[in-house]
């Protein structure tokens, strides 16, 4: 069943995302020659009235092939398009609508499951302060004296790093993936004071943690009318972590907790098997996950090419054809170490 989940969660995902370009293409009355879920060998087309539906053999991604590009020429030679349909011919503000169509679609899927899942709970826990609520026994927090009830102030990493949290995500967020040592500075009794703790590794989250939760909050009724606010706030949370993990990754840190197709493939098969409300999160997770990686500024990916397109449109020209196939081989070769390093993290973590 678990291959089942794992293409229904990328089928989500992917297809979306492309209707997104498709959507906004057609809008913009951009010719698309076809719609493809999936890359390779076609197993299965529908003609539209001018674009081709397809599925093809390998669920790792989808296309929209639009008119103007000149691979899609080569492709479908026998298709005569007026130059007004291709997509260079368009003004770059609807190149940059049609090319953020897909993430956009990745957005509004998160927001609306994240949203969807808050109403079913009927009711949630508030956000906790930036307090200590329990500080586990042995653990390196309890070592290095934290005590239940510490309002913590600030946070120091020992590479100079520090923020002034307002929630305990703040703190999870600020030291994800941190190996080194955690400063805590809090307010106990009318005292600031100072903790240096050093994290230890925990397997069963394969993350390294200090031993501190958060305090229990009162419980908040979810309506059809306040879900879509806290869906919203869930929404931003995470994304606020992401982004801090990929800033991590540029530092090289955190590194060996990513995860590639592997990994998503067991999390496909663990979610699922406690029920549709958590699979439904894992979707939400990846969506928006798909969405903020797709906005680097990468030639490959969505957000790069809204780069290549305001360079042009700030210039008035286009590139060199040359100059771009060579960054873009470049940069595929980046995302193709990154999909086999991932790939290997994913192997090692099932083989210990």
């Amino acid at each position: 069943m678990t291959i089942i989940y794992f293409l229904l969660l990328l089928s989500v995902i992917i297809i979306i995302h492309e209707l997104g370009h498709l959507i906004a293409a057609k809008y913009f009355h951009v010719y698309c020659y076809e719609f493809s879920f999936g890359m390779g060998p076609l197993l299965w087309k529908k003609q539209g009235k001018e674009t081709q539906y397809s599925i093809r053999a390998l669920p790792i991604g989808g296309y929209v092939a639009m008119a103007g590009d000149e691979t899609n020429q080569e492709v479908y030679p026998d298709i005569e398009v007026p130059a007004d349909r291709t997509l260079p011919s368009k003004p770059w503000w609807q190149k940059i609508i049609i090319m953020l169509a897909g993430v956009t679609m990745n957005f509004i899927l998160a927001f609306l499951i994240f949203s969807l899942v808050m109403l079913s709970y009927g009711e949630i826990n508030g956000t906790p302060r930036a307090v200590v609520g329990e500080v586990v026994a042995s653990s390196p927090a309890e070592k290095a004296g934290l005590q239940n009830g510490d309002v913590i102030v600030e946070l120091h990493k020992d590479n100079g790093e520090s923020t002034k949290p307002t929630t305990f995500m703040d703190l999870q967020e600020f030291f994800f993936g941190y190996e080194g040592v955690e400063t805590y500075v809090v307010e106990r009794n009318g005292e600031t004071l100072t903790f240096d703790v050093q994290p230890e590794y925990n397997e069963e989250s394969n993350s390294y943690l200090i031993g501190i939760r958060a305090e229990e909050t009162d419980s908040i009724k979810i309506n059809l009318l306040n879900c879509w606010g806290y869906g919203l706030n869930h929404m931003a949370n995470m994304t606020k972590s992401m982004l801090r993990t990929l800033a991590n990754l540029f530092r090289g840190r955190g590194l060996n907790q990513l995860s590639g197709p592997v990994g998503i493939y067991q999390a496909a098969g663990t979610y699922a098997s406690q029920g549709l409300r958590v699979f439904l999160q894992l979707i939400a997770m990846l969506s928006l996950n798909v969405g903020i990686f797709n906005l680097l500024p990468l030639p490959v990916l969505d957000g790069g090419q809204v780069v290549i397109t305001l360079i042009e449109a700030a210039i008035q020209k286009e590139l060199s054809e040359k100059l771009k196939v060579a960054v873009m081989s470049v940069c595929w070769i980046v995302l193709i170490g990154l999909m086999v390093f991932v790939t290997w993290n994913d192997i090692v973590r099932i083989l210990q």
